[in-house]
């Protein structure tokens, strides 16, 4: 029987550049070798697509980028090619793939870019549609939906930032009616807690929005929740499982980028979580409810906060494409539910050839 070809996407141009390269390392090496031959093409930060054909354990540390086999690939938006366009030396030639996972974390990768251009090409790819990865990178989007439909979350706001500009106190003095301090303050558009910040008092509020701004133009900032931080894994279409739940405690003041991506982290994996079994449920049924009702299809990691002082489950938001590094939360958590790293790798290619593409 012969195999199907998988093309693994990888880095791209994104301050999260380096965790996809450490996430599809753990991915290409976890891949059934009996059922998938893999075809790995690297986006540099500069926006360079390579094709390279060396070790995946050069991948974390980016030396890759300097095999020297490398050579210019790209995915053809041109749908008799199915494939890769891989430069030669009279040319280019195509080098056809079955199916796409693209282990591409944040901006250009995460946001329904590369999915557009997926869907664009008619490649079956991991992941959710452009359409759903776009709404759940936009916090903003996202927070607004979630409150449409009915699901608790914490109180909220967001502006432009060309707004803040120009009436910064009007801004400042709604966030400390409305949500208090301390609050966070978030990029709507960035994953991996970049550009982040958490405030506690108004006169810290412009340093953190300013941070906030070298990521994207568009500001969110929520009231500060005092509880367990928790997730829960879905995988799957319109029928979608839930994981079991597990629990960060952070080693920081947040659960940051060096928390989620260090080895040396003093961030602590719960698995199960230290909650009630009904406040499990209840997290397993509305992330199911919130990934339906946003669009999701394949995977998304759900991530919610436990009030301590009701219990109150709180959805904090939807991450479309999660690390699958060898620590991170998601294929941790499929593994504590029974399917292990390899399984759930094969399970998510699967669900890729059952969408419905246009």
């Amino acid at each position: 029987m012969s195999k199907t070809t998988v093309a693994v996407l990888f880095g791209g141009c994104s301050s999260e550049h380096e965790v996809s390269r450490v996430s599809a390392a753990s991915v290409i090496q976890n891949i059934p070798k009996d059922k998938y031959d893999v075809v790995m093409v690297g986006i540099t930060k500069e926006g360079r697509w390579l094709l390279f054909s060396g070790d995946a354990a050069e991948l974390p540390d980016g030396s890759w980028e300097k095999h020297p086999k490398n050579r210019i690939a790209l995915i053809s938006p041109d749908r008799t090619h199915r494939g890769i366009l891989a430069q030669t030396e009279s040319g280019f030639e195509v080098i056809p793939v079955d199916v796409v996972f693209p282990v591409l974390h944040g901006k250009n990768g995460e946001d329904g870019t590369i999915q557009g251009l997926l869907q664009l090409a008619g490649i079956p790819f991991v992941g959710c549609s452009a359409l759903a990865c776009a709404v759940c990178m936009d916090k903003a989007i996202t927070n607004s939906l979630l409150e449409t439909a009915g699901i608790a979350q914490a109180h909220y706001l967001w502006f432009f930032m060309d707004n803040y500009r120009t009436g910064a106190e009007k801004i400042k003095i709604k966030i400390e009616a409305r949500l208090g301090y301390p609050v966070f303050v978030k990029p709507a558009n960035s994953g991996s807690s970049v550009g982040v910040s958490k405030v506690t008092r108004a006169e810290d509020l412009d340093a953190a929005i300013q941070k906030a701004a070298r990521e994207d133009t568009k500001i969110v900032v929520e009231e500060a929740i005092d509880g367990q931080e928790v997730e829960c894994a879905v995988l799957g279409l319109s029928r979608p499982d839930a994981s079991i739940v597990g629990e960060i405690a952070s080693g920081a003041d947040f659960y940051d980028y060096e928390d989620k991506y260090n080895k040396s982290s003093e961030a602590k994996l719960y698995i199960p979580a230290r909650i009630p079994e009904q406040t499990a449920e209840e997290i397993r049924k509305t992330a199911m409810r919130a990934y339906r009702m946003l669009g999701c299809s394949g995977l998304a990691r759900v991530d919610f906060f436990v009030r301590n002082s009701d219990g109150a489950v709180l959805l904090n938001e939807l991450n479309t494409l999660p690390g699958f590094t060898s620590i991170s939360m998601y294929p941790k958590l499929w593994e504590a539910s029974g399917l292990s790293y390899p399984e759930l790798l094969d399970r998510l290619i699967q669900l890729a050839f059952d969408k419905i593409y246009f």
